[in-house]
């Protein structure tokens, strides 16, 4: 039996232990030292050769993550780590650092409890440190900070141990900003990361060493004998005394909770079930014995088993051959294996219990964000949530027709592995349309289809999706919608909601979708949490996306009669604005009055569906409509002398630069572009700088089209639809 073997056999033993398991990812922004970490703790664990830790990237076992250098998808691993003479079983995940693939760090906070925050001594976070502290706080995750390549600060930047010092704690003081800024208010407090209390880590991944003060005292290491080992380059014997999957496994025992404990705080926080339930108080309590719940965070493919869904269960125990539902699923599925991960390994056991991550086959409806249970009618967990919608689209397809069914067949699989991919397919031509996060996610995606599927394809330039939203309101002013039988009329009324209340909808506050009767008056006191009316929302019909929907008439007769009908024209809307059919984003719709047939034969889909929906376009038109574009910020780290040429990128692409700090010879510009400029930005930085910028990016939103570029825009949108290049008027929507 193998190394890797050794260490599930052991784990097998220890899960059943649940105060000593810890549920963990690794975090941080791109090329921060994410892999490398896992790398050596993974080898610590004895799972993997101490030589080949950093060099042989166990979880970047994707071909393109090879050969890219990153990290494109949250890969897990199981081990077992002895902490004061007891075993414990760590679940590790290492998550992407590209903002592109950012809704993997999204899903794999679903499935842990605790998260190692990573930050680069010399840069300090970055934009995608504060995304993903953000995501696991919103999950209600707790994190402990490793600061990594301290090693470069003494080495490469000579600084003093005053000066690093100050380093340190300039970075300790930026993320508990952000703690305090995202954290549920009864952990901003107690889960600030503390030098003293252990819940900061100092070290270097790459050289395999790190430190705590509860391990200086342990081991009688002080800073100044790291700095003389860092000076005099013997870090090899520093990572003897003080290894790093040592110090950080210890750190993640002692600082980060079990599922015993986090369960309690974290079940009320992503399901929406009766708490006082028999199924509620087990999940809470993480009880092994009682009824199965499992939510998938994760699918990927293997070439010789398909489709492994990976995820956390919260309660209960998944066996291999027993039936389960995923939530939303006609029948049952059996569970042909069950096995815990470690890379792209997977080691097969004959069940995993409450508490833990595991991998099974055989379930083909598991898709992220899918709910398990042996009962078909159990309540699903809440979905998750990612911080940024999609922005970028290619059409797609294949060059050959009789590859058609393959095709579709395969961006399936694409659509259930990835949930940040948006994928809408055109049955008859085999076009597709993929919307992803940025350039890079969709070339990964067109790469997966003809490389592993071996279907090869047509790709259209990148298209930017844009959004439709508000620049003021018809309010007094309600806009008429008819039937085509003229005997059901719809006033409706529209008016943008506030940036903060468009936030919380985005970070799924307030749900989504049709909201019940039995819960529309705390739905509504939620929003008057955000200064809005609270006998206005408790009038709610429904949420999508950003935008709202509310019944704000009074006693009109069989106006309840056509309330999913209603919904039904709202959500159309939503989806396909008026101006270019493009998704609407930051509004709210107000049913303000309504005339109906009093025959319900004359009020059916046929004509409410319509009467509604020319109504609300016809209110947005009134309310004057505008197109609002995706930004981003853009980081170019870039040596002195090549500063001019980079500027001149930036600017030259409708570009705004904000700050451009210096640091010795280079200097950092920080810009925000519109994403519709960045196409091939990174080729035109890289020969502006011959090659020796590096640059990242945050998305940050969505902001107003410049008023001079709308005709040229929302004609260039409507016409590659097939639609007439002038958007229609009021009067359209009246008739």
């Amino acid at each position: 039996m193998g190394r890797k073997e050794d260490n599930i056999k052991k784990a097998t033993e220890v899960m059943h232990d649940l105060p000593q398991i810890r549920n963990l990812c690794i975090a941080a922004h791109i090329d921060h030292g994410k892999t490398t970490l896992s790398d050596n703790l993974i080898a610590g664990a004895g799972m993997m050769s101490a030589d080949l830790a950093g060099a042989a990237r166990v979880l970047d076992f994707d071909e393109q993550e090879s050969a890219r250098g990153i990290t494109i998808n949250a890969a897990s691993a199981s081990m077992v780590h002895t902490y004061e003479s007891t075993d414990f079983l760590i679940n590790l995940i290492d998550t992407p650092g590209h903002v592109d693939f950012g809704g993997d760090v999204t899903r794999a906070m679903r499935a842990v409890d605790g998260c190692f925050i990573l930050a680069c001594a010399v840069e300090g976070p970055m934009p995608q440190t504060e995304t993903v502290v953000r995501q696991a706080l919103k999950e209600k995750v707790k994190p402990v900070l490793f600061i990594n390549k301290v090693d470069r600060l003494i080495n490469e930047l000579q600084v003093t141990p005053e000066d690093m010092m100050a380093r340190f704690q300039e970075t300790i003081t930026k993320v508990n900003k952000l703690i305090r800024q995202f954290a549920p208010e009864e952990f901003r407090k107690s889960w600030q990361v503390d030098v003293a209390s252990g819940t900061v880590a100092f070290g270097s991944a790459y050289h395999n060493w790190g430190i705590t003060v509860p391990y200086m005292q342990k081991s009688g290491i002080s800073f100044k004998e790291i700095f003389e080992y860092c000076n005099n380059e013997d870090q090899k014997t520093l990572a003897q005394k003080a290894p790093v999957h040592e110090v950080l496994l210890d750190m993640a025992v002692a600082e980060l909770p079990s599922p015993v404990q986090a369960q309690p705080y974290r079940i009320p926080n992503i399901w929406n079930g009766d708490p006082d339930s028999d199924i509620g108080k087990a999940m809470v309590a993480c009880d092994p014995d009682a009824e199965l719940t499992m939510m998938i965070t994760k699918i990927w493919m293997d070439p010789h088993a398909g489709e492994v869904a990976v995820g956390r269960i919260y309660s209960g125990a998944i066996n291999q051959g027993e039936s389960v539902f995923a939530i939303g699923a006609a029948k049952p599925e059996r569970v042909q294996q069950v096995a815990m991960m470690v890379g792209a390994d997977r080691i097969t056991v004959p069940k995993v219990v409450a508490g833990n991550i595991a991998a099974i086959t055989g379930i083909k409806s598991a898709a992220a964000g899918v709910t398990l249970s042996r009962d078909k009618d159990f309540t699903p967990f809440e979905a998750i949530r990612h911080y940024s919608d999609p922005v970028v689209t290619v059409a797609v397809e294949p060059k050959s027709m009789k590859d058609l069914p393959k095709f579709i067949d395969a961006l399936r699989s694409l659509a259930k592995a990835d949930a940040s991919l948006q994928v809408t397919t055109n049955q008859e031509t085999g076009e597709a349309l993929l919307a992803g996060m940025g350039e890079l996610h969709l070339e990964i995606t067109v790469y997966r289809i003809e490389e592993e599927q071996n279907i090869k394809v047509q790709v259209s330039p990148p298209i930017v999706v844009y959004r439709e939203g508000l620049e003021s309101n018809n309010s007094g002013r309600a806009f008429e919608g008819k039937s085509p039988n003229r005997h059901n009329r719809f006033f409706i009324e529209v008016e943008p909601l506030s940036n903060e209340v468009t936030e919380a909808l985005r970070d799924g506050h307030f749900g989504d979708g049709t909201v019940r009767d039995k819960d529309s008056k705390a739905t509504g006191d939620k929003f008057a949490e955000f200064g809005m009316s609270k006998d206005l929302m408790r009038k709610i019909y429904a949420i999508h996306g950003t935008n709202v929907l509310v019944n704000d008439t009074k006693g009109i007769q069989g106006l309840h009669e056509t309330r999913e009908l209603i919904i039904e024209a709202f959500n159309e809307v939503c989806k396909k604005g008026p101006v270019a059919e493009e998704p609407v984003t930051g509004m709210m719709v107000r049913v303000v009055d309504a005339k109906l047939h009093e025959d319900a034969i004359h009020r059916g889909p046929a004509q409410t569906i319509p009467a509604v929906r020319n109504a609300i376009k016809g209110a947005m038109i009134r309310g004057r409509t505008v197109i609002m574009e995706p930004m981003q910020k853009a980081f170019v780290s870039v040596p002195n002398d090549w500063l001019g040429q980079v500027t001149r990128e930036v600017t030259n692409r409708r570009g705004i630069i904000e700050d451009m700090p210096s640091e010795g010879e280079v200097t950092t510009v920080v810009g925000v572009l519109p994403i519709a400029e960045t196409f091939g930005f990174s080729n035109d930085i890289r020969a502006a700088s011959q090659g020796r910028a590096v640059w990242n990016t945050e998305n940050l939103g969505f902001e107003k089209l410049p008023e001079h570029l709308f005709d040229k825009v929302v004609g260039e949108i409507r016409t590659r639809k097939g639609l007439k290049p002038e958007p229609y008027g009021e009067a359209y929507y009246a008739e």
